[in-house]
């Protein structure tokens, strides 16, 4: 009986550890399928794919965003109407382990609208590069943390 216990708790072992490269795999889908709508300017689609309960995190505002709601206002929407020709472009592959995906990336466009605070557009094209780290349970995004060049992104809006 103690082999067959043995043989049992193998099988089950190999089939846990084989979802495991599912997993990642599910994680990876949903954060490319998540820039997918940033490209495609479409901010409820990318917004779609937050837990409700999501929090973002951006070092250089230093105070996290919690909830999908105020993260499609405060991040999405916040950027896409600053910039309706953004383009956020994943460097390389990505780093995945289970359910973390983390990547380096460039974010582009040029500032035509308005920033949230009221900073108005400077009409001065941008590009600057960061990296994401991302937690992704149950096929939605649970936090995404953001860490880029501010001083450098501000320096080409004419803001600093």
């Amino acid at each position: 009986m103690h082999r067959r216990n043995l043989l049992i708790a193998a099988v089950a072992a190999a089939g846990v550890l084989s979802a495991l490269p599912a997993m990642a795999q599910d994680a990876r889908t949903v954060v490319e399928d998540y820039l997918a709508a940033w490209n495609a300017h479409d901010a409820g689609q990318a917004a779609s794919f937050f837990a409700d309960d999501v929090t973002y995190y951006d070092a250089s505002v230093g105070e996290p965003i919690v909830g999908a709601e105020a993260a499609r206002i405060g991040v999405i929407e916040n950027f896409l109407t600053a910039a309706p020709d953004a383009l956020w472009t994943m460097k390389g592959a990505p780093v995945v382990e289970s359910e973390r995906v983390a990547f380096e990336w460039e974010f582009s466009g040029t500032n035509t609208g308005p920033w949230a605070d009221g900073t108005a557009a400077t009409g001065k094209p941008f590009a600057f590069t960061g990296a994401s780290i991302f937690t992704v349970l149950d096929g939605k995004i649970t936090v995404q943390n953001d860490y880029y060049d501010a001083l450098g992104f501000y320096t080409q809006l004419g803001l600093m």
